[in-house]
């Protein structure tokens, strides 16, 4: 459990945390240009804000998030997330830290974003992957997906501290990042935080999530993100 955490002041370099596999059961999943930043997995520094020269959103994508919805609405509108037919969940990934230095299947692990979402409660859980420290400035979360597709829409499962991403880049299959927004993530509670955007001009199975801890106060932690597209 880590119900009770103690801050120490002491410098803490950020660790590359890798995993594979899927918690869960993984699903499947022309064309606009998106800006284009060179793909880095460098985990060397994590500065504590997104640089002035932060691109703009691509143009067409629209922002959305299930925070608003109640009842019968919200759980309608999970259930046609998880029964989304062009959507598949990740199968590995990799962070820039995890709490308590998790790896491999260990709670609060780059692990336990993969796969469907299995936190049913907003709150502290080791279901969901959690940077290392709160409020520590950026971190990063990398996923990569069983197949390529052309992306039209990112679904973001938050599930403690939601509110903290601030930049989202897909890979197409060079290697290449594509930064397609970047912006106040306007999600509170368990919920999604949903990027609909014009279908991709290139393929991807890979997505970068940059999350900005210091702008939500505490431990930020995302359940599951889902990829959506078409092969074609």
């Amino acid at each position: 459990m880590k119900r009770i955490r103690k801050t120490f002041a002491v410098l803490v370099l950020p660790v590359l945390i890798t995993a594979v596999g899927c918690k869960k059961n993984a699903a499947t999943p022309q064309a606009a240009a998106a800006v284009t930043t060179p793909a880095s997995n460098s985990a060397a520094s994590v500065p504590t804000a997104l640089p002035n020269s932060a691109p703009a959103s691509l143009p067409g994508l629209t922002v959305e998030t299930t925070s608003g919805l109640k009842g019968a609405d919200w759980a309608m509108k999970q259930d046609a997330i998880s029964k989304e037919a062009t959507g598949q969940w990740a199968v590995t990934a990799s962070a820039s830290s995890a709490y308590n230095d998790a790896s491999g299947h260990d709670d609060s692990s780059p692990f336990q974003a993969t796969g469907a979402p299995n936190v049913q409660t907003e709150g502290d859980n080791g279901n969901a992957w959690t940077p290392k420290d709160p409020d520590a400035g950026l971190e990063w979360l990398d996923l990569v997906y069983s197949k390529p597709v052309f992306a039209n829409a990112i679904r973001i499962r938050e599930s403690a501290g939601a509110g903290a991403v601030a930049k989202v880049d897909l890979y197409d299959e060079q290697g290449q990042a594509h930064t397609i927004w970047t912006g106040t993530d306007p999600t509170t509670g368990l919920n999604y935080f949903m990027l609909n955007l014009p279908k991709t001009a290139f393929k991807t199975n890979h997505l970068r999530l940059t999350l900005a801890t210091n702008v939500i106060s505490g431990y930020n932690e995302i359940d599951a993100v889902q990829l959506v597209g078409t092969e074609q």
